[in-house]
């Protein structure tokens, strides 16, 4: 049992039979929330998240999906939210291997539990069942979780036609006892329905007619709508499933076309099923792409290459192989990444661009990457000198390889920006089907590799650079400061993730990469057997300070828990106009339901992009006194570590990662979209539409 504050959780077992192969067993959480509290269904609605139940079972035995009971309404202000509250039990089916000795059960769960405020919860169970004994003491609590599970219904003919805005579904053969009645409707897919506007249903010759109106910001199309039908105060329902004949081209947002410097707010407006969109989509991720260039975290690895081109008294045939090489890189770079991003939201995570950004373990190890490159432009090792004899002659046998790491390393160092147009495309790019996620990340890539690619191709555009000369070499020994300068970044970024201990752990490693270095870079510059002996000396004390230095940080390098910023219930109509605040959706829903403009920015402390804005348009005393005359509530959502709500928020506005800067004007109005790249005057132009 784990008990909160807000809920008290409980694994329960039921198994008649008792625990053998063959025989029914069920296991299932049960939540007891406080009164006034809630935890969600799996489509949680307007906001929320469901809960998650990951099992631990003997070889052999495996568990099967949550029954989801019939959940309730619950709505706040303009909001509508799926969910329970009181007691519930969530229940799931378990088969028991063959010759089990029993059932050693561990189970990992994890509930959003909200009331004025959400709170993320999680708990960690363990029950032992022995063999062949009846579990009944759970029997009341499982039969009723299955009498409140909706059944599918034998011979039902249900069918769903896309109207205008709405589904209109059509249903024959429903239970008698639910024929002539209003049915509340639940649907299954989350990101399709307007869950707050009501639905409309008629009876005719006992087939039901209902029309559910479509969300202005749809962001699935899915070729089949499952649902649920229940009748109000009385347990269970009906389970559903309606093809759809046809789903239209991209759907529209009001007041999305037309506003100068804002961008489109509905994901489905960017829905990428219709071959028509794709086009554009990928014009923005090249454009996108080679915008990325002009960020402070590319333009420093750009400026090396283009040095690095002018350095090089090689034939035309020569650099054009090294600007392709470096094209692969980055465009092979781009899809990886795009593959584990869309393999991490095919398994349910909620990650977008950057995501990587939010692992205190790689905010390491790019600033190790930096640290690393600053030391190197400084003269302090050449990589050849670190390397195995037989890794150098190869890499000084296929020089191109460099060319492509080069090109790798410039994508992982880009994921902390967000170029004009990219927020766009991206979004789009994990909308859609994989094939044309792919290309428009291949596309991204293309865009940001053209640059160079053009440099290596016409040898007259190369002619700009200055002539090589002494001063490339300070000119390289500069360009390590802008790296260094990167690290203290990175190193404040992990402050935010880890706290002071994790800081204080990166520097002592970076301390310590670097003097081991410094130490091994001397070893190749040996003669003789004594100079060898102190060399190996050396190069020992390197890697033991190294294996010490990782030993002590690694286990301070990671997430601190997550505090709770609440913001009170009071928030929406306080006079606390210019002062930032927590995000929540609770937030935002009492001040559109007041009246009350609302100015949302979804930063992170890792994106450049995100720090650039707030020091620049967002820290303008005409800005700020313009949103103080519209009294605008000011809400910060912070990603620099996970936080599943705000990464649902950016999906369902069509975005997949940071900067996003969204304006919400009353409550019946559709919120605009502001350029990632923000000006003054895209702000005053968004004010003077509410």
């Amino acid at each position: 049992m784990v008990t909160t504050d807000h809920v008290t959780a409980t694994l329960l077992a039921h198994a008649p039979q008792g625990v053998a192969a063959g025989q029914p067993l069920q296991l299932g959480l049960q939540l007891v929330h406080k009164d006034g509290w809630h935890t969600y269904w799996k489509n949680p609605g307007d906001s929320g998240l469901p809960v998650t139940l990951k099992w631990t079972l003997p070889a052999g035995s495996s568990a099967g999906d949550i029954a989801w009971p019939v959940p309730q309404r619950l709505p706040y202000g303009p909001l509508m939210n799926y969910g329970y509250d009181g007691t519930v039990l969530l229940p799931v089916p378990v088969r028991v291997g063959a010759g089990a000795a029993g059932l050693d059960v561990k189970l990992s769960a994890e509930w959003l539990v909200c009331k004025d405020i959400c709170l993320p919860e999680s708990g960690e169970f363990a029950l032992r069942l022995a063999p062949g004994t009846p579990v009944l003491a759970s029997r009341t609590a499982f039969e009723a979780a299955a009498a409140a599970v909706p059944r599918g219904v034998a011979g039902a003919k249900v069918a769903a036609r896309v109207e205008g805005a709405a589904v209109e579904f059509t249903a024959d053969g429903l239970p008698p006892r639910l024929r002539g009645k209003q049915l509340l409707f639940f649907p299954e897919e989350s990101g399709v329905f307007e869950h707050a506007d009501a639905t409309t249903q008629r009876w005719a010759d006992g087939r039901l007619v209902l029309r559910a109106p479509l969300s202005a910001m749809r962001s699935e199309s899915p070729p089949a709508l499952k649902f649920v039908l229940a009748e109000a105060g009385v347990p269970g329902g009906v389970a559903l499933s309606a093809p759809v004949a046809a789903w239209p081209g991209p759907a529209s947002a009001s007041g999305a076309a037309g506003v100068a410097g804002t961008a489109p707010v509905a994901a489905g407006a960017l829905d990428t099923g219709g071959a028509a969109a794709l086009p554009l989509m990928l014009l923005f991720a090249f454009l996108g792409g080679a915008l990325l260039n002009l960020m402070p975290c590319v333009f420093p690895v750009l400026s090396l290459k283009a040095v690095a081109l002018a350095q090089r008294a090689e034939g035309r045939g020569r650099q054009l192989a090294g600007g392709i090489a470096y094209t692969v890189g980055v465009v092979a770079s781009f899809l990886a990444l795009a593959g584990g991003l869309l393999a991490l939201r095919a398994g349910g995570a909620l990650v977008g661009w950057g995501f990587q950004l939010q692992s205190p373990l790689f905010i390491a190890a790019l600033a190790l990457l930096f640290t690393l490159i600053g030391l190197n432009l400084l003269g302090v090792f050449e990589v050849g000198t670190l390397l195995p004899g037989r890794v150098a002659a190869y890499r000084a046998r296929n020089p191109l390889l460099d060319d492509a790491l080069t090109g790798a390393v410039a994508v992982a160092i880009a994921s902390p920006c967000t170029a004009p147009l990219m927020g766009a495309a991206v979004g789009a790019a994990l909308a859609a089907p994989w094939p044309q996620a792919l290309s428009i990340f291949g596309a991204l890539g293309l865009g940001m590799a053209a640059p160079y690619l053009a440099l290596s191709a016409w040898p007259r555009l190369a002619r700009v650079m200055p002539r090589p000369g002494p001063w490339m070499v300070r000119f390289k020994a500069l360009l390590a400061f802008p790296m260094f300068a990167t690290v203290v970044w990175l190193a404040w970024v992990l402050g935010h993730q880890a706290g002071v201990d994790g800081m204080a752990a990166l520097l002592v490693l970076l301390l310590a990469v670097s003097l081991a270095t410094w130490l091994w870079s001397g070893m190749g510059a040996a003669a003789g057997p004594r100079s060898a002996r102190r060399a190996a000396a050396a190069g020992g004390a390197g890697v033991a300070l190294l294996a010490g230095a990782l030993a002590w940080s690694l286990p301070l390098l990671r997430d601190e828990p997550a505090t709770i910023a609440t913001v009170p219930a009071a928030a929406a109509g306080a006079p606390q106009t210019g002062q930032w605040q927590p995000w929540s959706p609770q937030a935002v829903a009492q001040a559109r339901d007041a009246g009350r403009p609302v100015f949302v920015d979804f930063t992170a402390a890792w994106c450049i992009t995100c720090q650039f804005n707030k020091r620049t348009a967002l820290s303008d005393p005409a800005v700020l006194s313009a949103l103080a005359q519209k009294q605008v509530l000011l809400l910060r959502a912070d990603w620099t570590s996970r936080d599943p709500l705000i990464a649902q928020q950016l999906q369902a506005l069509g975005r997949s990662g940071v900067p996003v800067y969204v304006l919400y004007g009353d409550k019946g109005g559709a919120p605009q979209l502001l350029p990632e790249v923000l000006s003054a005057d895209a702000i005053h132009s968004a004010l003077s539409r509410l």
